[in-house]
């Protein structure tokens, strides 16, 4: 199945770029664009993509503003971030907003190509400029918390649906994976952060990473 794929820049020359640079792929197929936050909105509920490629910089609504309204109205549509911004502020409330990958424009086509096909297989992917921030701000962490290195009492189902939901899965798709009912799912998503007194899909990301559970 092909990867359905939105566009959303405020340049159309970037949209044009991006669209000849992607079009010819044989598992990719653009279904439409958007240069503005409302647009981009529209168009992923008309259109149906499976990843929206999104500017941060929108002049209506910021990218991580329109990332995160995506997330709550279509939870199974992935957002793949490509900006100019690779300073932690904008990568961290990216991912706070529930991004599956964060890409710079400078990154080589390959890069982008591998950030969308990973989002695609429900994986988050991040520029590995980018993940170092992530590790460096784990490691911070894990020092002035002294954790040790058990789970902090998680049940092994716990522990399962935290590695597919740090690994960008969707509770439907976790579900799916377990055989389990979406709102079992959702119950254990809300004693896990509970539990271990995270807010964010972030957060998850972050505590996965330095128990070990996935790698960045």
């Amino acid at each position: 199945m092909k990867i359905r794929l939105l566009l959303v820049d405020d340049h159309q020359v970037v949209r044009s770029g991006l669209r000849m640079l992607l079009g010819g792929e044989s598992d990719v197929e653009i279904v439409g664009e958007a240069g503005t936050a409302k647009e981009a909105l529209e168009a992923a509920g008309k259109l149906k993509p499976s990843i929206v490629l999104m500017d941060i910089g929108l002049p209506d609504m910021s990218g991580i503003d329109a990332t995160s309204e995506i997330k709550r109205l279509y939870p199974e549509v992935a957002v793949v971030a490509l900006t100019i911004h690779e300073d932690e502020e904008y990568f961290f409330k990216t991912l706070e907003a529930g991004a599956n990958g964060y890409v710079p424009k400078r990154a080589a086509p390959e890069e982008l190509l591998t950030a969308i096909r990973a989002a695609a297989a429900g994986e988050v992917y991040l520029y590995p400029s980018l993940a170092k921030l992530l590790v460096k701000d784990f490691l911070a962490q894990q020092r002035l918390s002294g954790e040790a290195t058990g789970l902090d009492g998680l049940t092994d189902r716990e522990q399962e649906v935290l590695k597919y939901l740090a690994d960008g899965a969707a509770n439907d798709e976790i579900a799916e994976i377990l055989v389990i009912s979406p709102k079992t799912v959702a119950r254990h998503r809300e004693n896990i952060m509970s539990k271990l007194n995270l807010h964010s899909r972030a957060d998850l990301v972050r505590y996965a990473i330095r128990k070990g559970i996935i790698k960045p």
